[in-house]
């Protein structure tokens, strides 16, 4: 078993994104820049230093690091249980769990339509 503060989730594992904080433009490496003829899979620190934001043409010092967008969570070994649970993003929990409560409130609402 592998030292267990050596281990990475897989949201630390993945690529980080980057947000300029002049426009909120999001450089994501899994889509590259097609306006620039940035291929997808290039990472934010091989772009060349002459690259700009393609909105707003900020410079890359301007961008801050975001994290991760679009990776489970949680650890490789653990993708398997539960109910497939395990392998969605932070985003669709939230709407699994949120989506779940406002189901729940307008069913118990719903009671009261029944006379």
């Amino acid at each position: 078993m592998s030292n267990p503060g050596q281990e990475k989730t897989l949201a630390e594992q993945a690529p980080a994104s980057y947000e300029c904080r002049s426009c909120g433009y999001v450089y994501e490496p899994a889509k590259g820049d097609n306006q620039t003829n940035i291929s997808p899979g290039t990472l934010f620190t091989d772009l060349p230093d002459t690259w700009r934001c393609p909105v707003c043409k900020a410079r890359k010092t301007q961008f801050v690091n975001i994290g991760a967008k679009g990776a489970p969570s949680g650890f490789a070994e653990n993708l398997n249980y539960g109910f497939g649970v395990n392998r969605l993003t932070p985003g669709q929990k939230n709407l699994l769990i949120f989506g779940a409560l406002a189901l729940g409130f307008l069913f118990f609402m719903s009671l009261y339509a029944l006379n």
